[in-house]
């Protein structure tokens, strides 16, 4: 039995300035990353310090505006590699950037985090969630390979009550806040989508200079008219049984592939009316890839399912599991893209 969605406002008020903090740690590695050398783009050390980075800042704003509460997080990191004699200099450059994002906050006043500080946060992710009690689930940098190219990536930020989301946050930095195929050079990015259950999801500028607006899914009945997100590296996604199924339902445009929960954002507000992830056989969804962008796009009056049109579950632990894949629309396309779907399934069974 749920409280009513006031229940959890100190708890979105920590989110999202845990989140929007955690941006602005990725945010200075993504500038530094593009500003250096070809070859140095290679090296994955960037995304691993701004991964590891986000993750502390996320858990120590948690735990010091919600401290009266218990503290339970599921998380991508944890500090094992980071204990290695080899990772000391990784990890002084994580301490020196939490440490440099913390304080730029002004509101703690407290003495600088030691390594062993730092590794205890990050290691404050080990939870493993499940269907009893609250539980943070955290993706500290969501969409790697396009933080790499200085591309989308998205903090992705939910809170499970009793194996429900029952809020979400994205911290989307390169997403701009006018819709996508709009914007001019000069529009501005950075979005923060936030969502609470009951309440609706609102889109704010992620440096706070504009007010959140509530948003809401794209009401199209027509398929035809439906654009569709999907995974912008076919590593991650079918994307031949994506086409399979945009073809079947008459969609006209190109797919338009964005990394990361930055979809769920874009969907939210109407950019697209579909969005198709379909990974390759053999991989497990993880809940910290989906949970706080399935709140988003429902709350914004969308669905978010599996391939069969079953509600994801997110009380079973780290993982997801369901059927084939993970299909988000709003209520009315639903039935046509299941049924387009469940189709393309028959005809390329050996794909999946």
């Amino acid at each position: 039995m749920f409280c009513s969605h006031l229940s959890y406002q100190k708890e979105l008020v920590a989110a999202k300035k845990a989140a929007s903090l955690a941006a602005r740690l990725c945010q200075k590695v993504q500038k530094s990353l593009l500003q250096s050398d070809v070859q140095s783009k290679l090296d994955k050390s960037p995304v691993t310090v701004a991964d590891y980075g986000s993750q502390a800042v996320v858990s120590f704003v948690l735990e010091r505006e919600l401290s009266f509460d218990p503290f339970s997080l599921v998380a991508e990191e944890d500090s094992g590699d980071l204990r290695k004699d080899g990772a000391r200099d990784t990890l002084e450059r994580i301490r020196l950037l939490v440490n440099e994002t913390i304080g730029s906050e002004n509101t703690y006043s407290i003495s600088p985090l030691s390594a062993e500080d730092v590794l205890v946060l990050i290691d404050n992710g080990r939870s493993e969630g499940g269907a009893v009690g609250r539980h943070w689930v955290l993706d500290p940098i969501d969409g790697t390979k396009g933080f790499l190219r200085g591309d989308q990536y998205a903090i992705a930020l939910a809170l499970l009550d009793q194996g429900k989301v029952v809020l979400g946050v994205l911290a989307c930095p390169n997403l701009p806040l006018a819709p996508l195929g709009v914007q001019s050079s000069g529009s501005q990015t950075g979005c923060l989508f936030s969502a609470v259950t009951g309440n609706g999801t609102f889109m704010e500028s992620l440096d706070g200079s504009s007010s959140p607006i509530k948003v809401t899914v794209n009401p199209t009945e027509n398929s035809e008219e439906a654009s569709f997100f999907e995974s912008f590296e076919a590593a991650h996604s079918l994307h031949d049984l994506t086409s399979s199924i945009a073809k079947k339902l008459g969609v006209k445009s190109p797919p338009v592939r964005i990394d990361s929960q930055a979809k769920y954002g874009a969907l939210s507000r109407g950019d697209g009316a579909i969005y198709l992830r379909f990974p390759h056989v053999g991989y497990r969804e993880k809940i910290w890839d989906h949970a706080a962008g399935a709140i988003v796009v429902t709350e914004a009056g969308g669905v978010v399912t599996d391939a069969a049109g079953k509600p994801l579950d997110f009380s079973q632990g780290k993982y997801l599991d369901l059927y084939k894949g993970i299909v988000a629309s709003n209520k009315k396309l639903m039935p046509a893209v299941l049924k387009a779907i469940q189709e393309s399934i028959d005809e390329k069974p050996a794909s999946l």
